[in-house]
């Protein structure tokens, strides 16, 4: 009616609130003499935790840190501060957890959410929700202290000597959340954020607890939890690809498993092929702004700076799954200095994870909503641009790490990267071999993903300068696609040297799994191509692997004839390495002919040239094959003694099948001469190699081991 409480009615709220308990004046006598028999009414206790998560299942880690923290309250101010990204379940795992413990609590349960991310972008004033929480404690509103600093101090007043439970949901930094924090023992505050709250836990010593994606068997319990574990095991293949498309992110699953829960007659086939067939992000949309998942994530995406917003878009067009900050620096034309200042911004936002000491990643929607962004904000051009400073980076650091480790190998005419990319040559060969270990799922996707934007020559360097390492590490399979796109990209180019060059890859790779007939068509068609080129050395290589070739169809007469043509050729070319190496092969073909001496003869001379010129690859080769020309004569101890050095430096060089090779045939060398123990250890060790190379070999090495044990 727009008019004031009376003065009595205001005087009794007052007395209320104070815990007096004073009456009305023209109340009996007796009824006062009864209100203050009754002593002070006790202070409010606050019950304001959101409904708990109807089915929530996992996350028994975080549970079991959130547990510890309530042991620790008790002699300490314990504040935990639980981030993750966007759609995780931070907030659901935290009202989980604090209804689980709210018995611990006696003095009440205070929440609020100070909307640092949310659909309106207006966060809530931390003085505010301290008004809000005075209030709950029974503080009178006349008596709430105007001052933001005040009010805080008073909140930690009232908090003393009290077990109270302060739940401060999705802050959007530490200074929003810091007035809301208890000062004394006893009480436990619990901020969850989408940023990582360094400084809380800095400053305030918050134990961080860290929300990541759910695990394969946590995602599949919360989808048989919502949608009910009979139809869930009879459609298990449908499970485990809807899992994999919605990145095992809780807010997306929780989504989908309503779509499913809405239809029980649709098959959980139909919505996994909608989410695989590119319409993931339109699929994950449950009618309203906080589940929608584009909408969630950008929120998070709106709270960080400019700079960091267009390096996240820039990176939809990486492809995954982990970056460097020298490769975010190429694409986005920056320095290194600044993108790894935007990449840890991102991070802190938890939209990029720091899977490693600088390599950082986004989960599968992540990327899928970065993508989506780079194609409405950046034009055709600039997208162009980036993609092809990515592609340099990654180009001019694969060339150069593939020189390092094999320092005598032809090299790839390479066109100089664009402005504003970065190339990190590595310092060593271990450094090398260590790049390539980390990059070689990006350089596998980056040959599926330039031939698609037309940068051919890209594809097929790319291919060439990975193709070293992919023989060294056994992985073939992986190099004869690869090779397949180059060998695309080369013709598409018209480049005939380049597709001569990858049927030569090609045909090493199907060597290795022993497809040799199509080694054979390939190696035919290179030798063609080289010598209508004239090119002396790209036919010397041909010859060489021709001599590989018919050594492992055992016609070791025509190996070795290959074998002479190679070292004639890479000497009329001039080409030491070459030369060598040919003197080797030649070598291995004499003592595969039992002609042992020759053997031994031309292996010592082309092991005197490779150490005088530094070719440790070579070297490991030469070693190997006169360990076998030693062995067949039966001079055990230095066949030992070439077989173990050959051993070490394949293992420098990650040269793993040759390793396990080597080993085979030392454990042989030791049985050989009576040493059944030591043949033993050596055939162990190539099984552990064979068994992680996936090689049919494993089945001629636990063969050999049967015998003896």
């Amino acid at each position: 009616l727009g008019t004031d409480p009376s003065p009595e009615l205001q005087d009794v709220y007052r007395s209320i609130l104070a815990g007096a308990a004073r009456v009305p004046p023209h109340q009996p006598a007796a009824a006062t003499h009864a209100a203050a028999a009754a002593g002070p009414a006790p202070p409010p206790v606050p019950a304001q935790l959101p409904l708990d998560v109807p089915g929530f299942t996992g996350r028994a880690a975080q549970l079991t840190a959130l547990d510890d923290l309530v042991d620790a309250a008790a002699g300490a101010v314990v504040v935990t501060a639980l981030s993750g990204t966007a759609g995780v379940g931070k907030t659901a795992l935290s009202v989980h957890w604090a209804h689980r413990a709210r018995h611990r609590f006696p003095d009440g349960q205070l929440y609020v959410n100070l909307r640092g991310f949310g659909p309106s972008g207006f966060e809530v004033d931390p003085a505010d929700a301290l008004e809000g929480f005075l209030a709950a404690l029974g503080v009178p509103a006349e008596r709430i202290p105007r001052d933001p600093a005040a009010r805080a101090a008073e909140f930690r007043s009232l908090l003393a000597d009290r077990r109270v439970l302060v739940l401060v949901d999705n802050a959007r930094d530490a200074d929003q959340a810091r007035p809301l924090l208890p000062g004394t023992p006893g009480s436990l505050a619990i901020v969850t954020s989408r940023n990582q709250l360094t400084s809380l836990v800095a400053i305030e010593g918050a134990r961080p607890v860290h929300v990541g994606l759910l695990s394969p068997d946590e995602a599949w319990a919360m989808l048989a939890r919502r949608l009910g574990a009979d139809r869930v095991a009879a459609e298990a293949g449908a499970v485990e690809r809807i899992s994999t498309a919605c990145a095992r992110l809780p807010i997306a699953l929780a989504i989908v498993a309503a779509l499913a829960a809405g239809r029980p007659d649709l098959p959980l086939d139909g919505l996994a092929d909608q989410l695989a067939g590119g319409a993931g992000l339109d699929v994950l949309d449950g009618g309203d702004p906080s589940s929608n998942v584009r909408t969630v994530f950008s929120w998070s995406l709106r709270a960080v700076d400019p700079a960091a917003a267009r390096l996240l878009r820039l990176l939809g067009l990486h492809p995954g799954p982990a970056t460097t900050v020298a490769a975010a620096a190429s694409l986005a034309g920056l320095g290194t200095r600044e993108a790894a200042g935007l990449l840890a911004d991102l991070a802190r936002a938890n939209l990029v994870t720091e899977q490693s000491p600088g390599r950082f990643a986004l989960h599968d929607l992540l990327h899928a909503y970065a993508a989506d962004l780079v194609g409405q904000v950046h034009d055709d051009e600039e997208r162009r641009v980036a993609k092809h400073r990515l592609l340099d980076h990654y180009l001019h650091s694969a060339a150069h790490a593939a020189r390092m480790l094999h320092p005598h190998m032809a090299p790839i005419a390479l066109v100089p990267p664009q402005p504003g990319t970065v190339v990190v040559p590595p310092a060593d060969g271990a450094a090398a071999l260590a790049w390539f270990a980390a990059e070689d799922p990006v350089l596998l996707e980056l040959i599926r993903d330039a031939g698609r934007v037309v940068f051919d020559a890209h594809v097929w360097q790319l291919a060439r300068s990975r193709e070293l390492f992919a023989i060294r590490q056994g992985k073939w399979t992986g190099m004869i696609a690869a090779q397949h796109l180059a060998l695309d990209a080369a013709r598409r180019a018209g480049d005939r040297e380049a597709a001569a060059q990858v049927h030569c890859g090609l045909a090493r790779a199907h060597i290795w799994i022993g497809d040799l007939d199509e080694a054979n068509r390939n190696l035919t068609l290179a030798l063609a191509i080289f010598g209508d080129l004239g090119d002396l050395l790209g036919q010397a290589r041909t010859q060489h692997a021709l001599t590989e070739l018919f050594d492992r169809r055992d016609d070791h007469r025509t190996a070795i004839g290959h074998a002479y043509r190679a070292l004639a050729l890479y000497e009329e070319a001039g080409d030491v390495p070459g030369t060598a190496r040919a003197l080797n092969a030649v070598g291995w073909c004499h003592t595969r002919l039992d002609e042992h001496g020759k053997a031994v003869e031309r292996c010592e001379r082309a092991l005197g040239i490779l150490r005088d010129i530094g070719d440790v690859d070579g070297e490991a080769a030469t070693r190997g094959s006169l360990g076998h020309a030693y062995q067949r004569l039966g001079r055990f101890t230095e066949a030992i003694g070439h077989y173990r050095r050959a051993i070490e430096l394949c293992r420098d060089l990650g040269e793993r099948f040759y390793e396990a090779d080597t080993l085979t045939h030392l454990g042989d060398t030791h049985r050989a001469a009576g040493d059944d123990a030591a043949a033993v250890a050596a055939w162990r060790q190539a099984l552990d190699v064979f068994t992680d190379l996936e090689h049919p070999r494993v089945s001629e090495i636990r063969d050999r081991l049967a015998i003896i044990c």
